[in-house]
């Protein structure tokens, strides 16, 4: 009895299984990416609110190879991609989807999306968010986007400041360095009109 009882639940899966439906995946066809890469995702078994985070990315002009990828990502790292929010903003800040693809693949869209973009607005180019968010996602000590901006502010150039970041300047060294370099401006003006050219 126990045996035909447990035949009877393998059978049961195995038809629950044949009838699960799948993603529908006509918002990406609507949105226009190719049937090739549509085919690719339904390999990966992406679900519904995959398709939806997927089609809103595509609306905005993302290439079908990047809507994969995104997928790919998320999946390795054992979740549904569901970041759909965190690639519009970093579009929005200049970011490319190289860049994009990047966080991605180290599972940090979600969480590190808004610093970066904060930090490209401090007037850092892409290159160099890129460069901070590596030191900070591989656990390197790198000051925080306050004293980043702070010390932009007092004239120091990217390239000036990226090469304290990559000495390892902590954030109490970064504010010793903003209060002497403001002092030294108002003292003498020169500090600060320099930084007022500096890009």
């Amino acid at each position: 009895m126990g045996k035909l009882l447990a035949a009877t639940l393998v059978l049961m899966c195995v038809a629950g299984c044949k009838t699960h439906p799948s993603a529908d995946f006509k918002p990406l066809d609507q949105a226009g990416m190719w049937y090739e890469n549509i085919q690719e995702l339904r390999g990966l078994d992406v679900n519904d609110a995959e398709v939806a985070e997927l089609a809103r990315l595509k609306q905005t002009g993302a290439a079908d190879a990047t809507c994969v990828e995104l997928v790919k990502a998320a999946h390795a790292h054992n979740h549904p991609f569901a970041s759909a929010d965190a690639v519009l903003s970093l579009g929005r800040a200049g970011f490319t989807e190289a860049d994009i693809l990047e966080f991605a693949r180290m599972d940090e869209l979600d969480s590190k999306s808004g610093e970066a973009v904060t930090l490209k607005f401090t007037g850092i180019s892409t290159d160099g968010v890129v460069e901070v968010m590596q030191r900070r996602m591989k656990g390197l000590p790198t000051m925080s986007n306050l004293e980043i901006s702070k010390l932009k502010n007092t004239g120091l150039t990217e390239k000036q400041i990226l090469e304290q970041i990559n000495r390892g300047m902590t954030d109490a060294e970064a504010e010793r360095e903003v209060t002497a370099r403001r002092h030294a401006a108002n003292q003498t003006g020169f500090v600060r009109n320099r930084g007022r050219r500096s890009r």
